[in-house]
């Protein structure tokens, strides 16, 4: 039996690093999972175009949903192909395990509540390790669409709002794996947060943003010469998860002439949009 299914990257609104509220909204870029059911017990992943990457999260996933679902003992075949770069800052985690869920329950027939597939996802992120918080936030906004504002540590969705943006994301050369980060210098800015939290559920996302950018860039010492020359231009800009990249939302052509400045340096731009519609199988 054979399963497939999609899910967006996402930007960061709040990372949820400082204290455990944050805010995300899915963009237009998407990762794919394709599962496949076999009759022996061992559950096997690979990631196109990275045969040295890690696939725990992905076979946790499979395992986790097949554990939680199926009526019998699978094993399987997981394969992930992806739009977003690993490591960027924009979600991939996230994506790949809400993708590789939807794409287990499509094979296993079961149908389930996105939100709770969402927590299945961030599950098994847990247990392997890629993530400090559990990631609920990111997680949400890529199983949703639009723009969602979190506990996440009780896995708890405080706001949920559609979104229709267009959104700038730049990927410098360099990685920065979440679970890496600098977890106690981003707690030193909990009070900043607080206020950043207050705003996202107030609907004020894009100060949230833009706060949120500088907060972080200097907890996580990421240069903040990106952030200035989006403003005061754009809605809001940030650093987005723990780096390295960089994400704005405001007018297109506001955005299209910020590429070019952010062009100038080496990486990757993406000028795109923001995903209403979310994760979806098939």
């Amino acid at each position: 039996m054979d399963g497939r299914a999609s899910a967006p990257a996402a930007g960061t609104v709040l990372n949820a690093l400082a204290n455990g509220t944050g805010s995300a909204f899915a963009i237009d870029l998407e990762t794919t999972a394709d599962v496949t059911l076999e009759e022996d017990g061992a559950i096997t992943g690979e990631i196109d175009g990275a045969p040295d990457a890690d696939t725990t999260l992905i076979e946790r996933c499979v395992g986790l949903t097949i554990e939680e679902h199926a009526e019998r003992a699978w094993g399987a075949r997981v394969r992930t192909e992806s739009e977003v770069p690993l490591a960027a800052g924009l979600k991939s985690s996230s994506a790949a395990a809400n993708a590789t869920v939807l794409a287990t329950l499509d094979a296993l027939g079961v149908e389930l509540d996105g939100v709770e597939a969402c927590r299945l996802g961030v599950r098994a992120a847990r247990e392997a390790g890629v993530t400090v918080t559990g990631a609920f936030d990111d997680a949400s906004a890529s199983m949703l669409g639009g723009v969602t504002v979190t506990d996440n540590a009780a896995d708890e969705l405080l706001a949920h709002e559609t979104v229709e943006w267009d959104v700038l994301v730049w990927v410098p050369p360099e990685r920065a794996f979440s679970a890496d980060a600098d977890v106690a210098s981003c707690r030193r800015i909990a009070p900043i947060a607080d206020v950043i939290g207050e705003l996202a559920l107030q609907g004020r996302y894009g100060a949230a943003m833009s706060i949120n950018g500088f907060a972080f860039c200097g907890a996580l010492e990421f240069p903040t010469a990106p952030l200035l020359e989006a403003l005061p231009g754009v809605e809001g800009v940030s650093l987005s998860g723990t780096g390295p990249s960089y994400v704005a939302v405001g007018d297109r052509h506001v955005l299209a002439d910020l590429r070019s400045e952010w062009e100038t340096r080496d990486g990757t731009t993406w000028l795109t949009t923001t995903r209403t519609d979310g994760a979806r199988r098939g």
